[in-house]
């Protein structure tokens, strides 16, 4: 663990030549005094750090010195096409091969773009989960990260409405909305498991040689588009003002939307549609239509009509008190 931290302190300084001790400190999550100790037993293996006193000062590598310990590992590598996803490279384990290959890089860089990874995180940030999620990670993501990485075939418990068992070839690991999913082979087939609902994963010790044309974000918009059009087992029909055209949208999911535009006749004098929407039943599709407000208007079926003419009557009664 600390000749990890000494070669990072080493790479810090040659990144950004000029380091006081907190700034080292707050970089390598130990205290002042442990840096101290670090630079000295640095100097005392040739490493020529120089400690500048004063205001402005701090740590710098004299002469331009430059570490050869530059060359990145498998894990730092794989990690460094991650670096943007700080939350799911944590959750994943993956934070110490992370940080390292970043450091490696800025250190190979010269001086005049060492400054890049900063401007770019000061303006640009990547939050995928999504709204009002739980932010932490189910307990078994990290150990099936890792047999991802290396191939392993793992057997898995899995809890639906009884608990599973499979032997699994872990092929990929997808976050939906602040939701992990397990992308694996089982059998001949691919099948996509929350991880969330794991109750076990256990390597077997037994590697898999991995299908090299799997194509994982292929396959993972195959399932999410075929999962959404299997919902979609009722239809009703809508009339649309332009702007609730535009709210469908915010209102369903991709498929609906497209199915509904490709059906919508004419538009009125107004601007009004008239289309088919596919929805996944009709007490769904109230939420829906009350989410569009005045912007549509239900024509058929009449029950579902009915529901919504008694909701906008109970609302006017609302509002009028």
């Amino acid at each position: 663990m600390r000749a990890s931290r000494l070669i990072s302190l080493v790479l810090l300084l040659q990144s950004r030549e000029t380091m006081t001790a907190a700034e080292l400190a707050r970089e390598l999550e130990v205290s002042e005094r442990t840096v101290t100790r670090d630079v000295m037993a640095l100097s005392a293996a040739g490493v020529p750090v120089y400690a500048e006193r004063g205001r402005g000062g701090g740590y710098r590598l004299i002469g331009g010195y430059r570490t050869r310990l530059t060359g990145l590992s498998r894990d730092e590598a794989e990690a460094l096409f991650l670096s943007g996803l700080t939350g799911p490279i944590k959750d994943m384990g993956l934070t110490d091969a992370g940080s390292a290959a970043r450091l490696k890089v800025l250190a190979a860089l010269p001086p005049g773009l060492r400054d890049a990874s900063a401007r770019a995180g000061q303006r640009f940030h990547l939050d995928a989960p999504g709204w009002f999620a739980e932010a932490d990670p189910p307990p078994l993501l990290a150990g099936l990260a890792a047999a991802v990485w290396r191939d392993q075939v793992v057997e898995l418990r899995y809890r639906r409405d009884r608990e599973v068992r499979r032997t699994a070839r872990p092929y990929g690991l997808v976050l939906k909305n602040g939701v992990w999913y397990l992308v694996a082979q089982v059998g001949e087939d691919h099948r996509t498991y929350r991880v969330d609902r794991m109750v076990s994963v256990t390597p077997t010790g037994e590697e898999f040689t991995r299908d090299e044309g799997f194509d994982l974000v292929g396959y993972w918009a195959r399932g999410v588009e075929g999962f959404v059009t299997s919902l979609l087992s009722e239809e009703i029909t809508v009339r649309l003002s332009p702007w609730g055209v535009r709210l469908l949208r915010t209102a369903v999911e991709p498929p609906a939307v497209r199915r509904a535009l490709a059906a919508a006749g004419e538009p009125d004098e107004r601007g009004w549609v008239v289309t088919r929407l596919p929805v996944e039943s009709l007490e769904v599709a109230y939420t829906v239509v009350l989410r569009l407000g005045p912007e549509a208007e239900v024509l058929d079926p009449p029950s579902l009509r009915a529901l919504l003419t008694e909701a906008a009557e109970r609302m006017l009664a609302l509002y009028r008190n």
